[in-house]
């Protein structure tokens, strides 16, 4: 999907701003808005951000940078998250990823979320997601998964396709 800044877009960016005493307070807000009806980030989104925050380019791709929360690419339809603090690793985190790794044909050395060529899938390591009790834990899109196996790892890959 490319960027087309439509009016009901342009209106709720406004509706932001107006919440703000300076419009570069309003930078995190708007690219969540963003986020929202194209599912990332795109450079043309950062430009049009920057401009109307009255900001440099640079100033808003800094804030896409820095919070993870924010991506830079198109993300799968299916997005795993797989916790990776302490109480997932040493519950089989790092396993567990590989699995999903290996089952989806991306490389689990690499940093950062991974999409499948076909585009069905993300896939990532988190920080934690609050079930320190149940882990290994991951979530697929909204939904949660606790004491997360590889069987169960082939059942997910398995409801999504």
């Amino acid at each position: 999907m490319s960027f087309q800044v439509t009016s009901e877009l342009e209106a709720e960016v406004n509706e932001l701003i107006s919440h703000y005493p300076v419009k570069r307070a309003a930078s995190l807000m708007v690219l969540h808005a963003i986020q929202e009806k194209f599912g990332w980030i795109s450079q043309p989104a950062v430009e049009w951000t920057a401009q109307k925050l009255e900001l440099q380019p640079i100033n808003v791709y800094e804030i896409v940078t820095f919070y993870p929360m924010l991506r830079q690419e198109p993300q799968g339809k299916y997005c795993i998250k797989v916790c990776r603090t302490l109480s997932c690793a040493l519950g089989g985190a790092y396993e567990l990823h590989q699995h999903f790794c290996d089952k989806l044909g991306l490389d689990a050395h690499k940093h950062g979320p991974q999409t499948t060529k076909d585009g069905k899938f993300t896939v990532e390591f988190v920080e934690c997601l609050a079930s320190c009790g149940t882990a290994p834990v991951m979530m697929v899109g909204e939904k949660f998964y606790e004491g997360v196996t590889h069987a169960k790892v082939d059942e997910i890959c398995a409801q999504c396709k």
